[in-house]
């Protein structure tokens, strides 16, 4: 038996995206757009532990939702502690406010995060058990302006990176002062349907959960459910009213959608989702709402907070579906240099090094390939420039530099070249 046979290649686990390049590159182009846009309204960086104590998303994300009866990656550590791959990112930014004292100084703290994210869900294309997200979190202030921020920015987000075939939809899920009254009556609703035995204990724990069930069935029955809108408390009513004059004034447009639940159970007042009918199934781009009372929830204190988690994984394949390539996903590098013989690439190798140090990327032929072949790595690698170092422009002291659209090329000193090539590329 060979050493081949010995040994059966391996591949990512299932449910888990690689992203190699070409892809890769519109990976960060979406992911870095997004934290620019987050950083050009002042939310700052903040980084969260992968895992967490499993209590915090048991009480946080709320334990009737799917996340967390059914999603968790949840395992016992080397100390007998139950510690969870994090499903989510608002339940750790909390967590992280209260014990760093975040919300003792200026109100809202404002905060951006982004990574990976894990579910345990049946893979399917933009289904992923491991899924990248970017996120904001804004919290200490119940203003419905900050809510319009939120959700301008991430409209703003997406259109940024050229997408246009997305949609948003907005409700409200009232508060606690008319919460219960509605919860009330669509129990009452349920209770008075032929449910299954495990719907039913759903409705007992969060019965806007079963408005979320995705069985036609379930959805024909709670067709005629009551819904939060007709039972908005006044103060809730005004606050989305306002929410919804703002974005009308901002241009951001949206659809209403009475119907809509979100997965996971802190949220309250404004809530919202991005739908990008080109996806299929999976249509949700990103999402998010109001949360109020989770930090007390969470041991802190009472404050309000809104933000969302922006899919990375669904925005790259939205982008796919609308037909659009990124031009950071066409060029790895500006300039690429070619080398002939081992004194050229010495050389080379040098003068790589300089365009770096000064800011402008670059590679170079490694190898032994002939001209020919070095100059197809070159287009390979979207260059810009080609600088081609050979025994004669040694000679010389020069390099020839291709401009790879028009295929002219002219030679320049080897002492000029870092300022003649970041000038050409400033062009």
């Amino acid at each position: 038996m060979s050493d081949k046979q010995k040994f059966q290649a391996l591949s990512a686990p299932k449910g888990v995206p690689d992203y190699v390049p070409p892809t890769s590159a519109t990976f960060l182009a979406v992911r870095d757009e997004f934290v620019r846009q987050a950083h050009l309204a002042g939310f700052q960086h903040i980084e969260l532990p992968i895992f967490e104590d499993t209590s915090l998303f048991a009480r946080g994300v709320g334990e009737s939702t799917d996340v967390v009866s059914k999603e968790m990656y949840t395992f016992a550590d080397r100390g007998e502690r139950s510690v969870t791959l994090r499903p989510e990112g608002t339940a750790g930014v909390m967590r992280a406010v209260i014990q760093h004292n975040l919300d003792r100084g200026q109100l809202p703290v404002k905060l951006n995060y982004y990574g990976p994210f894990f579910r345990y869900e049946r893979p399917q294309a933009g289904r992923y058990r491991q899924l990248q997200q970017v996120g904001i979190e804004a919290i200490g202030v119940d203003d419905p302006a900050l809510d319009a921020e939120v959700i301008a920015l991430a409209d703003r987000s997406y259109r940024s990176l050229g997408l246009t075939g997305f949609r948003l939809e907005l409700t409200s899920l009232g508060d606690e002062n008319c919460r219960p009254a509605y919860r009330e009556a669509l129990q009452k609703f349920l209770f008075d349907l032929p449910l299954d035995e495990e719907t039913r204990e759903r409705a007992e724990i969060n019965p806007l959960r079963v408005l979320d069930d995705k069985r036609e069935e379930v959805r024909e029955m709670t067709a005629d459910a009551p819904l939060m809108r007709d039972h908005l408390c006044d103060d809730c009513r005004a606050h989305f009213d306002t929410v919804l004059g703002l974005l009308d004034d901002m241009g951001v447009a949206y659809e209403l959608n009475p119907r809509m639940v979100r997965g996971l159970d802190y949220y309250t007042k404004t809530t919202f989702e991005f739908v990008h009918d080109g996806l299929g199934a999976q249509s949700g781009i990103g999402g998010g709402g109001r949360y109020d009372g989770l930090m007390a929830q969470l041991g802190g204190q009472d404050l309000s907070g809104i933000g969302y988690g922006l899919g990375v994984d669904r925005t790259v394949l939205a982008l796919e579906a609308e037909g659009i390539s990124l031009a950071a996903a066409e060029r790895r590098v500006e300039v690429y240099g070619v080398a002939l013989g081992a004194d050229a690439k010495r050389r080379m190798a040098l003068l790589i090094d300089e365009l770096r140090t000064a800011g402008v990327t670059a590679d170079m032929a490694y190898g032994d390939r002939g001209l020919k072949g070095a100059m197809k790595g070159a287009s390979r690698a979207g260059a810009r420039l080609a600088l081609v170092l050979g025994e004669s422009e040694l000679e010389s002291g020069t390099v020839s530099v291709k401009d790879m659209a028009d295929q002219s090329q002219q030679p320049v000193a080897l002492t000029d070249v870092v300022t003649a090539i970041q000038a050409a590329l400033s062009e």
